[in-house]
């Protein structure tokens, strides 16, 4: 059937600001799926209340509202603009909720608004626990025993009659949130209630536990014929216990035989067939008894999911993309492969290559919270990792993570406590991978590592295959290591830091070595059709072979770094930063190319840069890439601190960097010669001194005053820092943090109690600059600027106040050269304003800013630092009321932890709130509370 015609203008509802359990994944469905239908001519209407993703740019749709998501905000978009139809199925689970809210309210048939791409009742299905359960029966698909229970008193009658161990499912809940496993009848009554409170409607799914079976999830699509496609097979690394976020996930499943394969398949269909007739992705999850290949069905969303992004990056089959055509009435058959442009997008794809997804956690950021992996999902991010074999995936994963390790261990840092590591073996935590790698180099069997983790003994044997491959490794040095043997160490992933590290060199031997031995990457295509035909898309990885399918062009090219994973302090923002930077070189006339490793953004989409390189943000593959593209030079400034950290080494190897110098930032991260600096030029800045060890933090303690705010150098989102108010705290501040960030300098400020906390972002070209916004915090300073409510403009600073702020802004970006964007934190206290610390790149407010003034200004930063001038551009903000920038906290998922705020971070999302102006009963509000939180 052909688009329906009747639909013109669609509304895409979002999801909201990040929190644990719906991440950006679902701004890069809904980006891609407000593009796939503006192509076809429809007009597309967009709300979301998050102002740091591109998904609520101007360039994603055609109105966008930055609005609360609920019914009102629905009501008066309804009220403004004629929309056909509503798709909620790319905002996760906060658009699905608030689709069956208007729709329980009558508001879409009252505006006469049809819903596409779901079927509603499909979803209450698919939510409640009972429902499923049951539906399930009828198709004859097997299920976990269970029932659902309303009450404390039905629960307890259900887990006497099923004996334990148990699992507790709360219904209608995100990323697991509320559940989990249930061993001893004593752990019971405290499991019951609290997953009775977590459910919305207080029901709960009590059901057998099926603890260390297999797990695996497959992606489909299906069209208004009927037809279905499996896009991708994903196998879980960890088995049954750990929710899939939280999991590492291998595509295309290595352990199914096709049998079991061709049973899932089936089951899979008809349980999409059973639960709905509607156009549109689908996620299914199944469970598989080792013992004897037992399929059962944990559960079916039938809308785009967490694993969707992961999987349309897995096999560049762009899901979100086709499944908002197929919501407008097209079919398969009708639509066109992204990737090949020549055939057809009803076919499955098929991989050459492997893919390995590891999660990003943030423990450190919630002092006691318990970072055991279970039915809740506690991560905040994740990276991908692309190999020609698991065993190269999996390290360039690793690579990728930026937790300061090389790959899967050879780097000096594996923990050699046999206690320590079966405890672990055992108890899943985020370091589990790297504990099954230690156990084996410190001679724990693989018998026992199997029984403790229940990991299939395919993945175990090969990660004891590289214990066995580093053994043979270290009986050579680099002049007389056999060519295949090196060979065969880069295929299965390793970096030449690892190798060196085995070997006892430098990186750069390595390196050089096995260039003039002819070892070098080649980079391949992701194409969707294991290249059995051509791909037109220019989406890449690295690996270790004969044929490089990566055609260098004679233009001039720019390369864009990324932001890496997602995690507290770098977000979402960074990403809107690398795709306007691109879009912006583009226009400059450049050839653009992105490096990253972030599967579920924006930037890694295959149409945004000219050529994607899907890549560790880590210096060997950047290295390589830059040596066969041969760029003009790198933009560092826009990938947050995962990109600027590799300034010095660009450098050091004669790589321009694009925009502000490496000089320059390094200036503005050393806290002497940038407090030097600032008193040439005559701006006031908190006394401050630094230390290397205890004893002289004590004395420069003495010298400055309490309280201190003491902190780590080179860090990102204000990890390690703490005000302390006496010597014994400071002591043990900083003994803590020489022992977590070895051979670091600590610096100490006097800190500024009670003062007001401001900031102001500017564009510069060295010598003219435009401040683009100064916003002023609501909590007092000593709050993480990334976790305070921030008005812009501000509202309750002296005009004078505002005037220095200016000038100081203009003089410290010209004296640091700025070239691009530049963000500076002040604090204000008895009319003195004081600069607490610049940074020469693009900031989380920037997007905030653009969001609110509704100006490109990224796009204009990137300009100036491929030439531009400032003052090549007109201005024209638009300045109406106030926006307060809200930051968002996922605490629900740690509830050992106090939801106390400092100098670290520990929001992982924002919204944003417009007023109009400071009577507003919202502004007020925050304000009266904004002391509530701050702790030291």
């Amino acid at each position: 059937m052909p688009k329906d015609t009747s639909i013109k203008s669609v509304l895409i509802i979002g999801s909201g600001p990040i929190i644990i359990g719906q991440a950006c994944e679902f701004d890069y469905s809904g980006s891609q799926a407000s593009r796939s239908l503006r192509e076809e001519g429809i007009e597309v209407t967009l709300i979301n209340s998050n102002p740091a993703t591109i998904m609520t740019d101007s360039v994603t749709a055609d109105n966008v509202y930055l609005k609360p998501l609920n019914k009102k905000s629905i009501v008066e978009i309804l009220e403004k603009h004629e929309i056909d139809a509503v798709l909620p199925t790319m905002g996760g689970q906060t658009a699905l909720n608030l689709a069956i809210d208007c729709q329980t309210a009558g508001i879409w048939e009252k505006y006469g608004v049809r819903i596409i791409g779901v079927d509603i009742d499909a979803i209450e299905t698919t939510e409640d626990r009972e429902k499923f359960r049951l539906l399930m029966h009828e198709l004859d698909v097997n299920v976990c025993k269970g029932e659902t229970a309303t009450s404390f008193l039905h629960g307890k009658e259900i887990a006497q009659e099923i004996g334990f161990p148990l699992v507790i499912r709360p219904s209608f809940t995100l990323g697991g949130t509320g559940g989990g496993f249930v061993n001893k009848p004593e752990d019971f009554d405290k499991a019951l209630t609290r997953g009775l409170h977590a459910s919305p409607v207080h029901e709960v799914l009590v059901e057998q536990s099926i603890l260390g079976w297999k797990e695996y999830e497959l992606e489909l699509l299906r069209d208004n014929n009927g037809n279905v496609i499996i896009i991708c097979s994903i196998e879980n690394f960890d088995p049954m216990g750990v929710h899939t976020g939280d999991s590492i996930t291998v595509a295309p499943a290595m352990t199914l035989p096709d049998t079991v394969y061709q049973e899932m398949r089936d089951l899979a269909i008809k349980m999409m067939n059973g639960i709905g007739q509607f156009a549109g992705g689908c996620n299914v999850q199944f469970s598989v008894n080792p013992a004897n290949d037992e399929i059962i069905a944990i559960e079916i969303n039938p809308r785009v999911s967490r694993s969707s992004a992961l999987a349309s990056k897995a096999t560049g089959y762009p899901i979100a993309k086709i499944a908002a055509k197929l919501a407008i009435g097209y079919n398969l058959d009708e639509l066109k492969n992204q990737i090949t442009k020549t055939t057809s997008a009803f076919f499955e794809p098929s991989l050459d290559y492997v893919i390995v997804k590891i999660p990003r956690w943030n423990f450190d950021k919630f002092h006691g919270a318990d970072k055991s992996l279970g039915l809740q999902m506690k991560a905040v991010g994740e990276v991908m990792g692309i190999g020609q074999n698991f065993q190269e995936a999996l390290q360039k994963a690793c690579q990728s993570l930026e937790i300061k390790r090389n790959g899967l261990g050879a780097d000096g840092k594996e923990n050699t406590n046999q206690e320590e590591l079966l405890y672990s073996l055992e108890h899943p935590s985020w370091d589990r991978l790297f504990h099954i790698y230690d156990a084996y180099k410190l001679g724990i069997p693989f018998k026992t590592i199997r029984s403790l983790t229940k990991i299939d003994p395919w993945f175990l044997r090969q990660i004891e295959e590289l214990i066995a491959i580093e053994k043979e490794m270290a009986k050579f040095d680099l002049s007389n290591m056999p060519k295949k043997l090196l060979l065969e160490a880069k295929k299965m992933g390793y970096a030449d830091r690892q190798i060196a590290h085995l070997i006892g060199c430098k990186e750069s031997e390595v390196h050089n070595h096995r260039r003039e031995l002819g070892i070098n990457r080649v980079y391949k295509v992701v194409d969707t059709c294991a290249a059995e035909f051509e791909a037109q898309t220019p989406y890449y990885y690295s690996t270790f072979g004969e044929e490089n399918e990566s055609i260098v062009s004679d233009k001039k090219k720019v390369v864009v770094l990324g932001a890496g994973p997602n995690r507290i302090g770098q977000g979402i923002e960074f990403d809107y930063c690398c795709v306007h930077g691109v879009l912006a070189a583009k226009e400059a006339g450049y050839e653009t190319i992105m490096i990253n490793c972030n599967p579920e953004t924006v930037s890694t989409d295959f149409d945004v840069a000219d050529k994607l390189y899907f890549e560790p943000v880590f210096w060997e593959h950047i290295y390589d890439i830059i040596l066969h593209e041969k760029p003009e030079g790198v933009i560092v400034q826009l990938g947050g601190q995962t990109a600027l950290k590799l300034a010095e080494k660009l450098t050091s190897y004669g790589i321009k960097i694009i925009g502000t110098s490496f000089e320059a930032l390094d200036l503005a991260e050393d806290r002497g010669r940038f407090s030097t600096l600032l008193k040439d030029l005559d701006i006031p800045y908190p006394r401050f001194g630094t230390a290397e060890t205890a004893d002289e933090a004590m004395e420069v303690a003495q010298d400055i005053g309490f309280p201190s705010l003491v902190r780590p150098s080179y860090v990102l989102g204000g990890q390690g820092m703490k005000i302390v108010i006496n010597e014994e705290e400071l002591m043990q501040h900083v003994v803590k943090v020489l022992r977590d960030i070895p051979g670091n300098k600590v610096l100490l400020d006097h800190f500024l109690d009670g003062a007001v906390e401001c900031e102001a972002d500017a564009i510069c070209d060295g010598e003219n600059v435009h401040i683009i916004g100064i916003m002023q915090h609501i909590e007092p300073a000593g709050i993480h600027s990334g976790d305070s409510n921030a008005v812009l403009p501000p509202y309750n600073l002296g005009d004078l106040a505002i005037q220095t702020i200016e000038n100081y802004t203009k003089k410290l970006a010209i004296a640091l050269k700025t070239q691009g964007l530049i963000n500076i934190q002040f604090a204000v206290k008895n009319d003195v304003v004081y600069v607490i610390e610049a940074n020469p790149r693009a900031s989380r407010t920037v997007p905030f800013i653009c969001k609110a003034y509704q100006e490109p200004y990224v796009n204009y930063a990137t300009k100036v630092m491929l030439g531009a001038k400032v003052t090549d551009f007109e201005f024209n903000p638009v300045k109406e009321g106030y926006a307060i920038k809200e930051p968002v906290f996922s605490f629900n998922k740690f509830p050992n932890v106090n939801k106390e705020l400092g100098p670290e971070m520990k929001s992982t999302g924002e919204a944003i709130y417009f007023i109009d102006d400071l009577l507003d009963d919202y502004f007020l509000k925050l304000h009266s509370e904004r002391n509530l939180y701050l702790s030291k």
